[in-house]
């Protein structure tokens, strides 16, 4: 079994009320170990490499804690999707 190691040097929550945070934050944070973990794709991220910037798109973010946690797990999905490419 191996093992993946994620860095993520700084996340810019422009916009974000200050009490949503770590919603946000935790949200994206089981959603991306989720989506890491998931059987089928682990060999797309066999190769090491280093990704300086991840342009995501936009996703859009529904008001309130809730609103917040949805967000993360909504970037966490687009990040491993930029991953597998």
């Amino acid at each position: 079994m191996s093992s993946i190691h994620v860095h993520i040097d700084r996340i810019v929550l422009r916009g974000v009320d200050p009490a949503d945070r770590d919603a946000l934050v935790s949200g994206l944070k089981s959603e991306l170990a989720r989506v890491l973990a998931h059987p089928e794709a682990a060999a797309s991220y066999a190769v090491t490499r280093r990704t300086p910037v991840m342009r995501l798109g936009q996703i859009a973010m529904e008001p309130g804690l809730g609103g917040a946690r949805k967000f993360g797990n909504s970037v966490a999905r687009a990040i491993g999707k930029g991953m597998a490419r």
